[in-house]
Parts: C-alpha cells; structure tokens; sequence
C-alpha cells in the first residue's frame, strides 16, 4: 500500500509502498477514502523537518542539551550515532482521515465490517491507504456525511473541546482570534450553540467567510474588533474568547485579555505564545486555559490505546464523544465543511500539496483534502532489495536473519551491529505497523519487509529469528519461532512470568535438533566485561560485586512502567542479574529485594537486588530512576583475593591488585558488546562453536529475574530453583 512520509535529516517528502497493517487486539483496519492536511500542525511539523540542523537546534534547545549530556557520558561516536539515528527515522504523517473498515480486531464489537468511520490521532490516522486505528480513536459517521467532510473531525474535536473549557453558553458573546480552519469551525459550532459570535484574521478573505458562515461580525482589524464587542455587550466585553491563531507572538493573548469581560475566559487551542499581560489579566481576574488537543483521553495511552473508556456520567465529553459529535453536526447540516475546501489531491500527488500548504506554490489555501481512489496493494510482504543468494536455511555458512520489530532501539543499535558482523545475512524485518519495517529494510539492506512476522517464519530461507519487539510479546515469539523450526535471538527480557518460562522450557526441548536459544545479555560480551571476569577467575574467594545503574526517570505512563510489559526490574533490571551472575561464574542461591517508596512519581523504579550465589558470594545490584542522568549511568565493582576493580559506562576500567594498578579506557565510544554478542552468535551457528550463553544458564538467570520481582511483590527473601 501507499504511504506518505518525510524524511526527518533532508525534510523530502515522499510517497512509499508499506506493507499494509493488521488490526490488532482492540484495533481497527481503515481503507482510507479522505484524509486532511491539517495547515496548522502539520505545516509546522513538515516545515521543521526542511529546517537545516542549526534552525533545528535553535527550535530544540532542550535536545540540544540533552545531546551534549549524552556526549559527555556515552562519547561522542556512539551520539553521533544516536543523533544519526534520529534523524534518519520516517516520519509519518496525518491525523485526521475517514473511510470504510474492512477488518476489526479481537476486542471490539460494536463496529463492523463496511461501516464508514471517521479516524483520528496522530501516527495511526495518517496519509495511507490502509490504517490500522485504535477504537477509542474512530467514530461511525452517518450515512449523508461524505468522506471529504469526515475527514475534518479531528480538527472538529479539537474546536469543539476549546468551547467545552470556555463553557459557552447560548446567548453569549465569543470572540474567535485566528480564522484558519480551525477557527472557522469553531464560529460555526459557537453559531450552533447559540452564541454570538465575532472573529478576526489578517487574512480578508477568511474573515469574509467567517462572516458568511454564521459570525456577526469579522475582520482584519484589531481595534473595530474590539469596538464591536464593546457595543454588542454594553461594554462589558466578550464572554468568552478562543485563540484559534498559530503564531509564536503574545499579541493573540494580549488582544484577547482586551476583549474579554471581567472574569471571563480565554483559551488558548491554537499554539501561540502565551506570556499574559499581567496588569490586564490581574484587573479583570480573567481565567486563561490551553486546551489540549480533542479532548479528555488524550495522551491517555489506557484511554485511547487500551480501550478504556472514562465513564459518561463523569466525564460527558471525551475525545471519542467530541469527534461523534461533530460528525453529528455536519450530518445535521450545523457545520458547511465543503465551504472549506480549496483543494483536493489523490494521494499520489500529496507532495504537491504540501508543496501549497508550505507556501512553496505561492497559491492561497483552506481546506486540502487528499484522496485515495486507487486501490491498495493488501500484501504485507515488500520486496527492499535482490536477494544474496538462493541458500537454503541447512547451509552452515552465515546465519540467514529474520527480525521482529523495528523500534529505535533495533534502529540505533542492533540492526547496525548485525549488518557490520561478517556471516549475518539480513534477509527480512517485519513489524506491526510496517512503515518502521520499510524504512529499517532500506537502510540496512534487508531483502524484504513485512507487516508482523508470520511471512518470517514460513520462510525456509531465513534459519534465525531475531525478537526486538514489547517485552510482552517475547515468550510467545519465542516459542513460535522455535516450533517453526528457527534459531533465536530475543532481546532481553525471554519472559515476564514463570509460566511463560516453563513454555519456553518445554518449547526448545521439544525439537529434535537442538537449535540456539540467546538472550541478547550483551554486556557479557564487552570487551571490558570480559576482561574483568577473566581477572576474577584468578580467585577461588567468594567476591562482593555492585552494579550501580543510574537509570534516569521514565515517566509512569510510559509503555516501559507498565507491569504488563515487566516494568523496569524485569525489563532491564535483568540485564544486571544477569551479569553478576556472569561474573560471579556460580548460581544464585536466594534474592532479596528493596524499593524506595514511589511518591506518586515512580513505578516501583528505585530498587536494589542482593544475590546471594551459592558459592558465598553476594551481589548488589543498585538501580535508580531518582538520579542526575549527567552522573554516569552503570558502573561495576568487583572485590576478591586481593583484587579490586571498577568499571565506569564500558569507558575505563582500573584493576587494582597488590601495588599495582591497570587500565583499559575508550575517549569516543562505548562498547556494550552488541557486536561481540553476534560474532559469538556466528562462531556458534556456522563453526560449531559453544553456545554464546548455555540454555541452562539462560533459564536459570531468568529465575534469578523472576524471584527479584517476587520479592519486589512480598518483601520477602525469595529461594531460586536449581533446575
């Protein structure tokens, strides 16, 4: 199917063929029929993207510091990198479009199959011809309401939550500042509910619209606006005034605290800047509100990810009711959308109307409508590039790669790693959305791209299956892709539960040639990493060992902190079970873990992991998400026979032993052994050699995981199972 994109690094906009999306649990498949360009958002989105990269660090400070922060810690190769990574991500665009669902997914039993629907949301309702959309984030339109019209809901919902925080009422008086679309959408609803209403646009003709479509009065000028609120109120000022205008300057809240009453209301839904006039405010004691976006379950991944719906009686208009509506509305005949529109394109030609939104025609502009008569290409398998060769997946001689998932995290640091590793051959990546998938296959140079990983594991020729998807979908991958027949790679974690491992368990026993179970612990394979563990053989001493993670804050709604995808001790925390356990060289007899109380700001993300081995040493890990991300994020301590050592972010390393002293130290980049992890990978799989990790010390090192989070659970000490 077709997508439109742009290029974050270049800013070229360009339309793809994608593999076409599944609905997945809760979702909905959307044939596109219309989608918007919104001339507000998307403008400023697109134009950012064409900005060179010193206009995009003046616009970001912010990630300008945060970038100079990661230098300092990481060095500078590995930002560069990051920064490169960034960058070369497609970005995909749209959010308000409307068409006919031709697949619904488990979960959802109140749309059907054909129903036309208007869509919503940022990253799901985009410029494509097949999207798959959230239920929370679609409406069924009515019968007389076209697909063009639909398609402004979004910018509708938006509109109409900017009156619900302004509390309108019928018979008041509403001035509108900025007459786009949006503010023209919103003089028709104020004009609906009864309100009088009065607008203003440096543009005339908008403002000769607005008053076409319903305003009592429009115009260009600032001061007969305010006259004509004056006269129409006896003075008293406007009730209410939303700022619908898209600009940096003061000068919409500046006018607007001149035109509203005494304790009126001003909101601001357009982006503009918002440095108040005290004085002005002060004096009249005026309450100034920012709307956010279409309304209450925004931003909410629960609400519009989830499905979780805010009870009607408390929470009358969400973002789903906003859009419903006004799609109501424009059914009624209350809302003219067709006054609207300027400009229709198919969506082959999008770039040609982004070309007009960005100004670049010179050609005045509304409403633009993108449409998409030609049909679909349903597969979801995209030929990238000519295959290498023909091998079957029995040949020994490289490792014939299949990867799940294309996040940032496979794009920054995995995926590079594998195509600089002799013997890996990239023969397919797929995801769930299948742009990230497309655009990972083009830079790395996979045979081909698919949407979710049923076409990987049929494929005879790929004989590795590579998992860097949601730590929740690990254990059921895994099992798949070793029932197809497959080697594995899965990112860590391998589970979240003991009934997941013990699947797992019985999974891999169950084929008759024994393939390769890895867990991506890569830290066992730095360099540095290895040198220390080469260092604590030299001792038969119980050790003391400390792995200090100064993880940083992760908001409580990120994905990361749900519990259902293992939260942070399981999720990563693992990582440095792990390598204790390495470093020790014996199992874990007993685990105890201690949490910080949260304070509201934290998942349970403060803890620290005794390992008790059962040779007598103890492990300590010491993970904080309350730290200064500029001190340094991991640091290892090792003590035995005589033998000290640390180890700072995979940068320098100091032994200590006797009066003398060692130091291995790297001034531009890490090494966290994401490419040594693949070189053991290959050696294994095409020379016979050993396992990178045994498959009983995987298992094992999940269990230690496992009982750490036990104990998180009961706070009590929790005894590891030797099998």
């Amino acid at each position: 199917m077709k997508q439109l994109i742009q290029n974050l690094n270049s800013g070229d906009l360009e339309v793809v063929d994608v593999p076409a999306p599944r609905a997945g649990v809760g979702g909905i498949l959307v044939r596109t029929r219309s989608s918007l360009i919104s001339a507000g958002t998307e403008r400023m989105v697109a134009s950012f993207a064409q900005s060179n990269l010193l206009e995009k660090a003046r616009a970001r400070p912010d990630l300008v510091r945060q970038t100079i922060e990661k230098a300092k810690r990481d060095g500078v190769l590995d930002t560069l990198q990051a920064v490169r990574n960034r960058l070369d991500q497609p970005m995909p665009l749209g959010y308000s479009a409307a068409g006919e669902v031709v697949a619904v997914g488990d979960g959802v039993s109140d749309i059907r199959v054909g129903d036309r629907v208007a869509c919503a949301g940022a990253g799901v309702a985009v410029h494509a011809q097949i999207i798959a959309v959230p239920r929370n984030l679609v409406v069924v339109i009515p019968e007389n309401v076209s697909f063009d019209q639909a398609a402004f809901s979004t910018l509708g919902a938006i509109a109409l939550h900017g009156i619900h925080l302004a509390g309108a009422q019928l018979g008041e008086t509403v001035a509108v500042i900025g007459l786009g679309l949006l503010g023209l959408l919103t003089v028709q609803l104020l004009r609906a509910a009864g309100c009088s209403v009065a607008g203003i646009d440096p543009n005339a003709q908008r403002a000769e619209l607005a008053m076409a479509l319903g305003a009592r009065w429009a115009g260009t000028d600032p001061a007969e606006l305010a006259a004509h609120v004056a006269l129409s109120t006896d003075g008293h000022g406007a009730d209410a005034v939303l700022i619908a205008a898209d600009t940096q300057s003061d000068q919409p809240v500046e006018l607007a605290g001149e035109l509203a009453r005494k304790r009126g209301v001003v909101v601001a839904v357009g982006a503009v800047g918002t440095r108040l006039p005290r004085k002005t405010y002060f004096e009249k004691e005026l309450h100034f509100r920012i709307s956010r976006s279409y309304g209450p379950g925004r931003y909410d991944a629960k609400y519009e990810q989830e499905g979780h719906d805010y009870p009607y009686e408390y929470v009358r208009w969400t973002e789903n009711r906003n859009l419903q509506a006004f799609a109501s509305m424009v059914g009624s005949g209350a809302v003219n959308v067709e006054a609207l529109i300027t400009h229709r394109f198919e969506i082959e030609e999008a770039p040609k109307a982004y070309d007009l939104v960005l100004g670049k025609s010179g050609e005045p502009f509304l409403g633009v409508v993108l449409r998409y008569t030609s049909e679909p290409d349903p597969a979801s398998r995209i030929a990238v590039a000519p295959p290498a060769d023909g091998r079957p997946s029995a040949a020994a001689t490289s490792v014939d790669v299949g990867v799940l998932g294309a996040g940032l995290f496979a794009n920054a640091t995995l995926l590079p790693a594998m195509k600089a590793t002799p013997g890996v051959q990239l023969v397919a990546i797929g995801s769930g959305a299948g742009l990230s998938a497309r655009a990972a296959a083009g830079r790395f140079g996979f045979e081909y791209c698919a949407a979710g990983g049923d076409e990987l594991l049929r494929d005879e020729r790929i004989n590795t299956i590579a998992i860097l998807t949601r730590h929740s979908l690990h254990a059921t991958q895994v099992e798949a892709a070793l029932r197809a027949g497959k080697n594995v790679y899965v990112e860590k974690p391998l589970c979240l539960t003991s009934e997941e491992l013990d699947g797992v368990v019985a999974a891999y026993g169950e084929q008759p040639r024994q393939p390769m179970l890895m867990v991506g612990y890569n830290r066992r394979f730095a360099p540095m990493v290895v040198a220390l563990r080469e260092a604590l053989r030299r001792t038969s001493e119980p050790l003391l060992l400390t792995a200090r993670v100064n993880a940083g804050f992760i908001a409580p709604e990120h994905w990361t902190q749900d519990p259902n995808e293992g939260g942070r001790l399981r999720g990563e925390g693992c990582h440095f079970i792990d390598l204790l356990i390495d470093l020790a060289g014996h199992r874990v007899r007993r685990v105890t873990t201690h949490t910080l109380p949260d304070a509201g700001r934290y998942r349970q993300d403060n803890f620290t992991v005794t390992l008790e081995f059962a040779n007598g040493s103890i492990g300590t890990v010491v993970y904080a998400a309350n730290g200064a991300k500029a001190f340094g994020k991991e640091s290892i301590e090792a003590f035995g026979g005589g033998i000290s050592a640390r180890l700072d972010d995979y940068r320098s390393l100091l032994f200590q032993q006797g009066g003398s002293a060692r130091r291995m130290h790297s001034r531009l980049r890490q090494d966290k052994g994401h490419r040594g992890e693949w070189q053991a990978i290959v050696r294994h799989l095409t020379a016979g050699g050993p396992p990178p990790i045994d498959f009983d010390e995987l298992v094992h090192s999940t269990r230690a995981t496992l009982a750490a989070y036990e104990s998180l659970r009961t706070g009590q000490p929790v005894e590891v199972s030797a099998s």
